[in-house]
């Protein structure tokens, strides 16, 4: 019953269901990446990312001060969220906060993470429809 509770809970947020769809179609991403995409705080983000790694869904490869994550392997994910998983990442992939998030990827992935948190320190973001808008207006 936990691992069914900590599944549910970890699908139970847009901003989850985003992070597992950008996972789902980039295969990797940084955290300064995925804050950029959901235009939230470091904490915010990192909660969410620590709720779908507690499920089971996500793994995390560190490098230096960069954390990576990507959707576990299907041995690694809890057998009972593998196909959740799956049918999430079907459902979400025609959604328009999903597809928009794909094209704001492009953008963010163009990037180089130290330039990326440098700009998140100085509150720009890279994907908004105006360039260079602080954090705080969307």
């Amino acid at each position: 019953m936990r691992t069914l509770l900590a599944i549910t809970k970890a699908l139970a947020d847009q901003n989850r269901i985003r992070i597992i769809a950008a996972l789902h179609s980039s295969g990797e991403l940084c955290v300064c990446q995925i804050q950029e995409l959901l235009g939230l705080a470091a904490s915010s983000t990192s909660k969410h990312l620590s709720i779908l790694a507690q499920a089971g869904i996500l793994t995390v490869r560190k490098d230096g001060r960069w954390a990576h994550y990507r959707i576990a392997d299907r041995e690694e994910i809890p057998q009972e969220a593998a196909p959740i998983v799956e049918w999430v990442c079907s459902q979400s992939a025609s959604e328009k906060v999903v597809l928009q998030d794909r094209k704001n990827l492009d953008a963010i992935s163009a990037i180089s993470r130290e330039e990326l948190c440098q700009r998140q320190a100085k509150g720009i973001r890279c994907c908004s429809s105006a360039p260079e808008t602080p954090v705080a207006a969307k």
